[in-house]
């Protein structure tokens, strides 16, 4: 418990999620790559996941950002979705989702292939936007992520 504001803190590791899938036919596009708008659904949910652990609650897509497809995936590639909480402000949460490509012919080498951040906003049972916890963050690596979300919500704020 956070002494001044008397909100809870949990650590990152208490909201990290995953999701694997293969790209199945129905995944792909003529030429056989993964449709966009699959793997942008696939990040919707893993965020929509770490919101809620973190949050105890329902959360809403409010942004989504930096959504850049650096690699293709084909059919048949395992696609492995990480989602963890990176910021967290008062009623809102950045989790970044960084998407990871597996080939059949080469299993132990992963590509990443997407990196977003998406801004989840907690929900009362009312339907209105509420307080989520802290942020504990451990190790240097979640501060500097910490620090870094913060720094792009103040590039969202002033867009």
């Amino acid at each position: 418990m956070d002494q001044e504001t008397n909100r809870l803190s949990t650590p990152v590791s208490a909201s990290r999620a995953e999701q694997v899938h293969i790209v199945m036919p129905a995944d792909v596009n003529a030429n056989f790559n993964l449709f966009g708008g699959i793997l942008m659904q696939w990040i919707d949910v893993v965020a929509g996941v770490v919101g809620r652990r973190h949050a105890g609650r329902d959360v809403l897509t409010a942004a989504v950002d930096n959504l850049q497809f650096l690699a293709p995936a084909y059919l048949n590639d395992i696609v492995e979705l990480k989602g963890r909480v990176t910021y967290v402000g008062n009623t809102s949460m950045e989790v970044c989702v960084e998407t990871f490509v597996e080939r059949t012919n080469d299993p132990s080498h992963k590509i990443l292939v997407n990196r977003a951040y998406l801004t989840m906003v907690a929900l009362s049972k009312s339907g209105k936007p509420t307080q989520v916890p802290l942020l504990a963050l451990v190790g240097d690596e979640e501060k500097a992520d910490f620090e870094a979300g913060k720094h792009r919500r103040e590039l969202r704020k002033r867009a």
